[in-house]
């Protein structure tokens, strides 16, 4: 049974809704060197599973190596809050602290995952 769930940047100009088939699950830290400076903590989605609802057009779109990753921030407030995935372009990842009612403080380290993102290059 899904549940969709709505997220948004801080400043809010930025909402999105994901539709999660069993909750948040795989949640994980990247450890590639994006990942590793803004510190998110992030589950994945199918694509079709996540769309913005409001402020498309305020989201920022950072890509670089082999510009296959498109890791979306807001423009406002610089909230990271969702990137289609290198390793997996079927997928989004997104930031489970933009998602309302989650508080990533509640999760235990050993809960969250690491994806080798630095040595496979992946996100």
């Amino acid at each position: 049974m899904s549940e969709v769930r709505k997220g948004s940047c801080h400043c809010q100009a930025v909402e999105f809704e994901v539709e999660l088939e069993n909750g948040l699950e795989n949640i994980r830290r990247c450890n590639c060197s994006l990942c590793t400076r803004k510190g998110a903590i992030i589950a994945s989605v199918p694509i079709e599973k996540l769309r913005v609802i409001k402020g498309e057009s305020n989201l920022s779109l950072y890509q670089w190596n082999t510009l296959q990753a498109k890791h979306f921030f807001c423009k406002t407030c610089g909230i990271y809050t969702h990137h289609q995935r290198r390793s997996n372009p079927t997928q989004f990842g997104f930031n489970i602290a933009c998602i309302k009612g989650v508080n990533p403080f509640d999760y235990r380290a050993e809960e969250i995952g690491v994806g080798d993102g630095a040595s496979q290059s992946l996100e």
